[in-house]
Parts: C-alpha cells; sequence; structure tokens
C-alpha cells in the first residue's frame, strides 16, 4: 500500500511538472510574457545565479526534474512484485490503432492527440509572434527593405522559431538510460519515429528561415555584407549557415535509400550533430539555447554514460551457425547472475575486430529467468556488418584449428520494457514475419518458464510465421523443445507456418524443424576478459547522475561568470540609476563568449559525472570478477530436437501468405479467450495489414464465441537484429 501511494505521488508530481513546463512555452510568445520575462531577467541579472540561473530553472530544468522523478518511479516500478492480470479498463482503446497508413505508419488515438496538439502548438507559436510583428514592424538598420522585404523577413524569422520547439524535443525520443519515454511505456526503438518526424520536420523549417533570409538579403543586394558575418553581438549569422548546412547533410543521409543501402554513411555523418549544435548556439545565443537545452543536457549525460557502461569488455563464449544459405548465427555472451531483463530486450554490440565505432542493435532471444549466467542473440547475416562477422567466423571454422581465439566485444544494455503488462492476457495471438520471430523467442521462453502463480501469464499461444523459404524456419531452433515437447510445459503453443515462395505439400513441421535443426557449435577461448555484461546501472543511480550533473553545470556557469564578466556584478541600485551604462556594460561582452562559457561548464560537468561514473563502475566490477569457463572444444555439428512428442497439431502452409482474416475470426473459438492480445513484429506491410483488421476489430467487428465480446488488443514490436 505504501509503495502504491509513493507511486501515486510520483505520476501526480510528474502531471504537475510536465504541465507547468508546457504551459510556459504556450505562454512565451504573449507580449504579456515578454514583458514579464525581460523584468525578470533584469532582476535576477545581479543575483548569484544571474539571468542565465533563470532561463535554466524555467526552461531546462523542468525537463531535467521529470526525468529525475521518472527514473525513481522506475525504479519503484521494477521492485513491484508482479500484479496479476488487471481489469479491462475503459482507456485501454487508446493504445490499440486508429490510423493506419503507409507513410505514417501504424497510430494510436494517444500519438494522434499528441501530434495534433503539438501542430496546433507550432500554429498558436507562430501567429501570436508573426500578428505581434507585424503590428510593430521595425526598420533593420543595416538594410534597407520595403515594407513587404521587412514583413517577409519577419515570416522567416519566426519559421527559426518553429525549428527551435521542434529541437528542444528532438533528442528526448532517442534517449535509452534516460529515456522519458520509458515512462509511457514506448520503448527507444518505437520512439525513434518521433526522432524523425521532429527532425523533418526541424529542417524543414530551418530550411524555410534560412532560404528566406537569403532571398530578402539578395533582392536587397546586401547577401554578400550579411552571408558572412562574424559579429560580437546579435545573431551570428555565418554560425547559421552552418548549422543549417549541416542538418541538411544529417537529414539526407538519413533518408531510407541511404540508411538502408549505406549504413555506414548514415551512421557517420549523423555524427555532425554536434556541430550542428555548436553553431546553433553561436547562431542563436544563449537565451535561446536553453529553450533546447535540456534535451542536449540529458542526451550528452545518456550517452557518455552509456559509453562509462561499454568500456569493460566482454567475450563471446560460443557460436552456433546454423548450416544453411541464410547465414545465421546464435551468439551466447556472458552475464551476471544477478542482470535480469524482460523479454523483447535489446542489446547494442560492438566488435572492435571488425569496427572501432559501429554499434548494432539485437534482439535478445533468451530468457533471463532461465540463463542465470548467460544470454543469446540472433545475427542474421544481411547488413555488410553482419556478413563480415559471418566471414569472420566461417574463416575460423575452416582453418580447423580446434577453437577460435577470443572475440572481445563491447555490450550496451539490455534495454527493455518497465513491465509485462503487454503479455496479460486470456490468450496471445503472435504474428511474425521473417526475422520478426526473434523478439518472440524470449517471449515464449518467458512464459514457458513461469511456475508461480504470481505470474499471470497467457496459456493459450497461437504464433503465425511467415517466411519465404522452408530454411528460414531454422530462426525457431531455440524453442524447438516447446514445439515438439509441449507436455513438459503449462504452455499449449500452435504453431502455423506460411512459406510463400515454396511448392511443397508432404512436409510436416516436426519433420521441418528436425531437418533444419542442425547447427554448427563453435566455443571461443575467453582469456583476453574476465568480465560479464552487468547491464546499465539502476535508475536510481542514473537518477543521482542527473541531479548531480545540473548542479554542477550550475555552480561552474556562476563561477565562469563571475570570472570573465566582472562587469555583471553591479548591484541592482546602479542599473537602475546608470541604464546608460547598463546598456554600454552589454555590448562590451560579445555574445560568442557568453555561448563559449556556457559549453565550457556543460563540458566539466558531464566530464565531472563521466569519471565519477567510471570510478564507481570499475569499483564494482572488481568486486564482482569471476571467472570464465565455458567448455572448450571443436566445433561440432548436432541436433537439438528431442523425439518424444505429442501428436503433431502444428500447421505448415506452402505457397501463400495467411488469411488474417480468417484467422482473426477464428481465433477466439480456439482459444476460447475474451481479452486477445495481438503482438505482430515483421515488415512494415504486414504490420499494417494486423493493424488493420485491429482497427475494425476495436469498431465493433469482434464478437467472439458463445456470443461473449472479445476484445483485442493491438501491440507492435520492433525488432533488431
Amino acid at each position: 500500500m505504501a509503495k502504491a501511494i509513493q507511486l501515486a505521488v510520483l505520476k501526480v508530481l510528474m502531471i504537475i511538472i510536465f504541465a507547468g513546463w508546457i504551459a510556459v512555452w504556450i505562454q512565451k510568445p504573449t507580449n504579456m510574457w515578454t514583458r514579464k520575462w525581460k523584468g525578470a531577467e533584469d532582476s535576477s541579472r545581479y543575483t548569484v545565479f544571474g539571468y542565465y540561473g533563470l532561463n535554466f530553472a524555467v526552461y531546462t530544468f523542468p525537463l531535467i526534474s521529470l526525468t529525475i522523478i521518472g527514473l525513481v518511479y522506475l525504479n519503484l516500478v521494477s521492485k513491484e512484485p508482479p500484479r496479476s492480470r488487471p481489469a479491462r479498463s475503459a482507456t485501454i482503446g487508446f493504445s490499440n490503432p486508429v490510423l493506419v497508413n503507409s507513410f505514417l505508419g501504424i497510430l494510436s488515438s494517444i500519438e494522434i492527440l499528441a501530434v495534433f496538439l503539438f501542430v496546433l502548438f507550432l500554429a498558436w507559436t507562430y501567429y501570436a509572434r508573426i500578428s505581434n510583428d507585424f503590428k510593430k514592424l521595425m526598420p533593420v538598420k543595416s538594410l534597407n527593405l520595403d515594407l513587404w522585404q521587412l514583413r517577409y523577413l519577419r515570416v522567416a524569422t519566426r519559421f527559426g522559431l518553429l525549428a527551435e520547439a521542434c529541437l528542444a524535443l528532438l533528442l528526448l525520443p532517442i534517449l535509452r538510460g534516460l529515456a522519458l519515454f520509458q515512462i509511457l511505456g514506448i520503448q527507444f526503438e518505437a520512439s525513434v519515429r518521433y526522432h524523425i518526424w521532429l527532425g523533418t520536420s526541424m529542417i524543414l523549417f530551418a530550411t524555410i528561415h534560412g532560404a528566406s533570409t537569403l532571398f530578402i538579403w539578395g533582392v536587397s543586394h546586401h547577401i554578400q555584407d550579411e552571408m558572412w558575418r562574424w559579429q560580437k553581438t546579435g545573431r551570428i549569422y555565418l554560425a547559421g549557415e552552418i548549422s543549417l548546412v549541416t542538418g541538411l547533410v544529417i537529414w539526407i543521409t538519413s533518408l531510407p535509400q541511404i540508411r538502408r543501402r549505406r549504413f555506414e554513411i548514415f551512421y557517420y555523418t549523423h555524427h555532425l550533430y554536434i556541430v550542428f549544435l555548436i553553431f546553433f548556439l553561436f547562431h542563436a545565443g544563449d537565451r535561446h539555447f536553453y529553450s533546447v537545452f535540456a534535451g542536449i543536457f540529458l542526451f550528452g549525460l545518456d550517452k557518455l554514460l552509456r559509453i562509462v557502461q561499454s568500456i569493460p569488455e566482454t567475450c563471446v563464449l560460443s557460436a552456433r551457425i546454423f548450416l544453411l544459405p541464410g547465414k545465421a548465427i546464435e551468439l551466447t555472451l556472458p552475464k551476471d547472475p544477478r542482470l535480469k531483463y524482460t523479454p523483447t530486450s535489446v542489446i547494442y554490440m560492438k566488435i572492435p575486430s571488425i569496427s572501432k565505432f559501429q554499434w548494432h542493435p539485437f534482439s535478445i532471444t533468451s530468457s533471463s529467468n532461465l540463463d542465470d549466467h548467460t544470454m543469446s542473440v540472433v545475427v542474421k547475416c544481411n547488413g555488410g556488418w553482419t556478413r563480415t562477422f559471418y566471414d569472420v567466423i566461417q574463416a575460423e571454422l575452416d582453418s580447423d584449428t580446434g577453437s577460435m581465439s577470443c572475440m572481445p566485444v563491447s555490450v550496451e544494455g539490455p534495454y527493455g520494457p518497465a513491465s509485462l503488462d503487454f503479455l496479460r492476457h486470456d490468450s496471445l495471438l503472435m504474428i511474425a514475419g521473417g526475422a520478426g520471430i526473434t523478439p518472440f523467442l524470449s517471449i515464449l521462453k518467458e512464459i514457458a518458464s513461469v511456475n508461480s502463480s504470481r505470474y499471470r501469464f497467457p496459456t493459450q499461444v497461437q504464433l503465425i510465421y511467415v517466411v519465404k523459404k522452408s530454411q528460414d524456419i531454422c530462426l525457431l531452433n531455440s524453442v524447438s523443445s516447446l514445439l515438439l515437447n509441449q507436455s513438459s510445459t503449462k504452455l499449449f503453443l500452435k504453431l502455423k507456418v506460411y512459406v510463400t515462395q515454396e511448392e511443397r505439400s508432404d512436409a510436416t513441421v516436426r519433420g521441418l524443424v528436425h531437418d533444419l535443426s542442425l547447427v554448427r557449435t563453435v566455443n571461443f577461448s575467453t582469456e583476453c576478459t574476465n568480465y560479464a555484461v552487468h547491464g546499465p546501472e539502476s535508475p536510481i543511480w542514473m537518477a543521482a547522475m542527473a541531479a548531480l550533473s545540473s548542479i554542477k553545470f550550475m555552480v561552474s556557469l556562476i563561477c565562469f561568470n563571475h570570472i570573465f564578466l566582472p562587469h555583471e556584478k553591479k548591484s541592482a541600485v546602479t542599473e537602475k540609476i546608470l541604464p546608460s551604462e547598463k546598456k554600454a556594460a552589454k555590448e562590451k561582452t560579445p555574445s560568442s563568449v557568453v555561448d563559449l562559457l556556457l559549453l565550457a561548464s556543460f563540458i566539466i560537468a558531464l566530464a565531472c559525472n563521466t569519471f565519477l561514473a567510471s570510478i564507481l563502475r570499475w569499483k564494482g566490477l572488481k568486486k564482482d570478477i569471476r571467472p570464465l569457463s565455458p567448455k572448450h572444444g571443436k566445433a561440432t555439428e548436432h541436433g537439438s530436437v528431442e523425439t518424444g512428442s505429442p501428436v503433431e497439431e502444428h500447421e505448415l502452409h506452402f505457397g501463400g501468405r495467411p488469411d488474417f482474416q480468417d484467422i482473426f475470426s477464428k481465433f477466439p473459438n480456439e482459444t476460447g479467450g475474451s481479452d486477445i492480445g495481438v503482438l505482430v513484429c515483421g515488415p512494415v506491410s504486414m504490420m499494417e495489414s494486423v493493424a488493420s483488421l485491429c482497427q475494425l476489430k476495436s469498431q465493433g467487428l469482434n464478437i467472439g464465441s458463445r456470443g461473449k465480446k472479445t476484445y483485442f488488443s493491438f501491440h507492435s514490436l520492433n525488432f533488431t537484429l
């Protein structure tokens, strides 16, 4: 009861902080806010915190405090005992798909509402700003502009503020350790699309802002004078141009046509975000930078803490190579027995012998309840990096040296959902396409491993698996015992396999799994490292780091400003008596110097916390070093399917795609459940087809067996290989 009260209090506190932060942004374009804000800045200028302390407190700290409280909340949730299946809520339909579009993807009502409110906010901001500008147009001293040119210049300037609003949220969806979206149950892989939407909108607004400004300079014949200006105060135009060009390069190389075919180009050019942000700071100035600083601050801290986590390298214990043209490898890594993760979790892995910089995500296929000392991932060797990895292992196998040398790897994660509410249904209908089977492997192992009555996982599960070639069924190898020996578990699992590009009628699931279960297993030496995967630090530890970093930032900034900007120490009385000296004092300090002090404080705060995190990490690892002792031996070929099994109940279909409408109509009768969870993972077209059916079911076309109302809850899973 006490923990429930604590969780409720934290929820209310987060709602209040978020609502206050949103209210600030809504009032920001108004004349009333502008007048009061200028007065508040003048009043705080000669306090110990200065005007920058006020900007930090109003624009930056609310999101940081929201992150800190959210991490404390997640820490309490992770320690909460498993709940029984919750009663159906009236709001459960908000997570079901409402809009299924090939361009926008699958959107729930909550997502549509959030997008609508954000667009409404952008429209309000633009209208409030531009209407005030047109009421009091002031000529630009350095430019001789006509009335229409002056108005168009203001239009261009206000588009820059829309880009700033998008930038304020841009980095929040791609946080991993300090993930705000995890509070809402949205994982990093699913929230990346919000990052894409915000990035595209930001580049669009910034391009209009920059191109329109250049156009006005051109028609007024001042383009040569203005374009290359790096003045001491005010907007630094050259910095803005560099920032815009850098942003366009990042956006162009992020297009699907380049990202999918030339991932290395996308990966390396994306690191130009550092150049983009630095020159944005010099262009916009520190006051505007505080509006977007929260996301940058959290992203920088999150990135450095993830680097600290991944520095102690571990090693690959073994690899199981499936003897098929599909080129798939199951890797086994050592993990600390205390590391627990939820199904569908993801790790990021870097193999320095292949690339010293590239990180690639992989879905975990093992269950931490079954495997205390190891974790497994499946690598489907389709891309350049994975093919190189496959060739390295294959070359070692062909050399016939007996056992492979140590292969160091850096691991980041696991990252997964904070709760398993998406599994708490009467029955599950899981639909996978190709490599999209990987998240379901961990789910099946998790459900099968549960013996306690405290867990209320479904016992009726149907898995629809769609593949192009029968050889792709080899990915089911790790759950073959669940498929063919169900008498040993409480889980009733029915498999329906659809092989779309082959014609064959005499095969069975049992025979096919047995024929394709031959693998070649090779063990690796572990002499190069004794470290196992420990996973990220606890949420409460991350919250403490975020709080310490924000304090160090403010202390550093206060010290720098009082050392390098001594004129700021004047008293408020002198300021009121001598307004002319106030203006002169402001102009003595170049804006780039103030920006550099902010940047230096940011670097010092993150560097100090990174150093502290490294010390704590290494001390913890040295206490917990355990020898890694895998079985060494020559590579072997074997099959892992047991022969004893019940009557064949699985289905195998060749030469066609599944009829999802028929599957949906029959499933309630086959399981008898009224609350059905639909989990789908695979190609986008397949996910959209399933989402469309769930959308129809949620609109009332969902009468199940025995006249009972049947509820279909849609969950799309992201997989990485």
